[in-house]
């Protein structure tokens, strides 16, 4: 059996089709027809007035910031338990990242610590932070009717970071509209790829126009190159475009996908003390589980779970691409428990990826110096939770591979 990842994109048959048809006619090139399409299929899907595809998800949160009028020595509200790409585009312009924790049903940023955030804030610097950034976590919707509320107190506007919840609704729509801006990612591990790529929904044309203006140099109209803003080569490529409307044709079928691996891991881990699978928390909530999740009682006993942390990560664990810089210590103050990197450990010999939940942000070297306001949610669940794999390529025989695997890894 070939080894089980986590998230592994399948290409749907049509993307080589899209692609020949755009090489035939040279549009092998940034922007394209091509482009203009996926576009279009995107607007369709969510419903957004305006879309700009880029060519990274963390690029698109970079943008609208700058939209949002974000500058050195302004505050961002942020979600802190999320990936890196949430918070890093906010330092990349100068400004601090202010990290609120989470609820524990959504796992996603809690609005009522998020309202006494700002208010803090405000007393203490005398100015209200320029946007508020909230993160799907792991294709979870957040509590966005409560985050509105607190934007809409302090006129605040807020950016929906949706990369991993692309399809995912909450009562019914589609995450990402309804903040000012919405984020997608098409990343080679996402709902659909388009190699690498991703969008801002935008609220009009304008504001559209606007970020392809930076996402393209910023040029002033002159038959020379003349740049009165700093601009940014951030374009969607129209091969990439490609890829992406290819996905398209299985877009509905991986999203019920991922949600019946959810729904099979829940079946088969019911009645197995001291594992709990992350599930919506009410009707109002349709998530994609981009990733399926589950928490391990900290009293769960894993077999050699006495003997890991014991030695220094020389590679890449849990999908992580690119240079990896070789880490000083096997261990760190914050980190999961014993039991839960036995259990990937056990995994990963089994030949299935599995990995931690993120790491707050808040508990990250590079942030030390950042506000932060906690309430300890992220950090248990750090501390407890693992990823499950749930791509395309994961079958129901997967599944059941995976959880007879845990269950014969429980140290009773």
């Amino acid at each position: 059996m070939a080894r089980i990842l986590l998230c592994k994109p399948r290409m749907s048959g049509h993307e080589i089709d899209y692609i020949k048809a755009a090489l035939a006619e040279d549009w092998a090139v940034p922007l394209g027809p091509d482009v203009t399409a996926f576009e279009q299929k995107l607007k369709e899907f969510t419903g957004a007035n305006e879309v700009v595809a880029l060519n990274s998800g963390t690029s698109a949160i970079h943008l609208a910031l700058i939209a949002c009028g974000v500058k050195p020595g302004d505050e961002v509200m942020c979600q802190s338990f999320t990936f890196c790409a949430s918070s890093n585009p906010v330092a990349y312009l100068g400004a601090t990242p202010v990290f609120v924790d989470s609820e524990p049903e959504s796992w996603n940023m809690d609005p009522r610590l998020l309202d006494e955030a700002i208010a803090d804030r405000i007393a203490v610097t005398g100015r209200k932070p320029k946007a508020i950034i909230v993160v799907a976590l792991y294709g979870m919707p957040y509590r966005i009717d409560e985050i509105m509320a607190v934007a809409d107190k302090y006129g605040i506007p807020v950016i929906e970071d949706a990369a991993e919840g692309f399809g995912s609704r909450f009562d019914g729509r589609v995450l990402g509209t309804f903040g000012r801006f919405g984020i997608l990612s098409f990343n080679g591990n996402k709902m659909i790829t388009t190699s690498g790529g991703g969008a801002l929904l935008c609220p009009d044309k304008e504001t559209a126009r606007k970020i392809m203006w930076y996402a393209t140099q910023a040029r002033e109209s002159y038959p020379y190159y003349q740049h009165e803003a700093i601009g940014y080569n951030y374009r969607l490529s129209n091969i990439s475009a490609c890829i992406g409307l290819g996905q398209f044709s299985v877009l509905d079928k991986y999203l019920a996908h991922h949600r019946h691996v959810q729904q099979l891991y829940c079946e088969l881990l019911d009645g197995v003390d001291g594992i709990e699978m992350h599930c919506n928390p009410s009707p109002r909530y349709d998530a994609n589980f981009w990733l399926c999740t589950a928490l391990l009682d900290p009293a769960l006993r894993i077999k050699g779970q006495d003997n890991v942390y014991k030695n220094i990560i020389t590679g890449a664990v849990g999908g992580a691409a690119g240079v990896i810089h070789q880490a000083a210590t096997a261990t760190t103050d914050c980190q999961p428990g014993d039991n839960v990197e036995a259990l990937r450990v056990a995994l990963d010999k089994a030949d299935i990826e599995a990995r931690p939940l993120w790491k707050p942000m808040h508990r990250q070297p590079v942030y030390r110096n950042s506000p932060a306001y906690v309430n300890g949610v992220s950090e248990s669940l750090f501390r407890r939770g693992i990823c499950l794999p749930a791509g395309p390529y994961v079958s129901d025989d997967n599944v059941r591979y995976i959880v007879d695997t845990i269950k014969a890894n429980i140290d009773n």
